[in-house]
């Protein structure tokens, strides 16, 4: 058991293949900001696309990784296998007709779904590389997201990360771990468990999808990478990560990933979770006002930019323009 519970999740990082398309689908369908362009700190020829809401808040971002070559993955257990987004109540509607017309894949319309005994409004749809994405009808989310999308009505914009769904083959080693060393507080029912995170607040629950019938997932382009949850601050990492080791798990050593620091370990069935610090944030090497628009790189690559630039394809902002050393 611990005596430490994450404040909600902080991010949800994918794997994407075309780093252009994905930053167009997610600027401009699902108009989240891009709030980071950098690059993957262990392959540093390769973007690391950070989206979220104005400011990069905790609780509102989602991550890539391109592989422009990557193969697509299979959904399967061992896998978060949706990540879904808030929006209000009264716009399911709205984001039925503009996602049809964008051509957006769309899995399913508007419908109940029952998770933990309650009915939930929920749209399902895939981005272009087939990662599915849940809209949550979220009543009392009052997040603003970002209202600086173009296209996208500020009364009905994405307010952050709703929550994750796992897929496991077993429930009881995975809900173990999370209500133990994790702190959450679980409920069943329905065919999909939900775990809580302390409070009521946006962007604090997760969901476990049980079922022994299917295959093992293939991590690849379209799936998931890791889910990762927020720790207020360095010093409750640490306690974390050493409760996570006296409990007998493989923890990393904690990373510095710039914008927070980082743990990483799997639980039972297979997926790769990360505990994730609030702070430092991602105005820390550019101003709120230019979050995005500037590749951006940790010190110790700086060594590296131009080599680094060049093997880089340029990518476009949703404005027209380019960001600035990747053309």
């Amino acid at each position: 058991m611990t005596d430490l519970a994450p404040h909600g999740l902080h991010h949800v990082t994918a794997i994407a293949s075309d780093p252009q398309r994905n930053a167009d689908f997610y600027t401009r369908v699902l108009g989240l900001r891009l709030v980071k362009t950098t690059v993957n700190f262990d392959s540093p020829d390769r973007y690391h696309l950070y989206y979220g809401d104005e400011a990069g808040r905790p609780s509102t971002l989602l991550t890539f990784f391109p592989w422009p070559d990557i193969e697509r993955g299979r959904q399967g257990t061992g896998l978060t296998t949706a990540t879904a987004f808030a929006v209000p109540p009264d716009s399911m509607g709205w984001w039925q007709q503009h996602l049809a017309g964008h051509d957006v894949d769309l899995v399913e319309g508007p419908r109940d779904r029952e998770t933990a005994g309650r009915d939930e409004e929920v749209l399902t749809l895939r981005d272009p590389d087939g990662l599915v994405i849940d809209l949550v009808a979220a009543p009392g989310d009052t997040r603003s997201g970002w209202d600086g999308a173009a296209g996208i009505p500020v009364e009905h914009a994405v307010r952050g990360l709703h929550s994750v769904t796992l897929t496991e083959r077993e429930l009881d080693p995975t809900a173990s771990l999370l209500t133990g060393l994790l702190g959450m507080t679980g409920e069943g029912g329905g065919g999909r468990s939900r775990f809580a995170m302390g409070s009521d607040s946006p962007g604090t629950v997760l969901d476990v999808a049980a079922t022994a019938d299917d295959a093992r997932g293939l991590q690849a382009g379209g799936t998931v990478h890791h889910v990762a949850f927020r720790a207020p601050d360095g010093e409750t990492q640490e306690r974390w990560r050493q409760q996570l080791v006296d409990a007998g798990l493989e923890v990393t050593p904690i990373l510095d990933r710039q914008y927070f620091t980082s743990i990483y370990f799997r639980e039972p069935g297979g997926v790769l979770f990360e505990i994730a610090t609030d702070q430092p944030g991602f105005d820390v090497d550019e101003p709120l006002l230019e979050l995005g628009r500037h590749l951006k790189l940790p010190p110790w690559l700086e060594p590296d930019r131009e080599q680094i630039e060049r093997s880089l394809p340029p990518l476009r902002l949703e404005d027209g323009g380019t960001v600035e050393g990747t053309a």
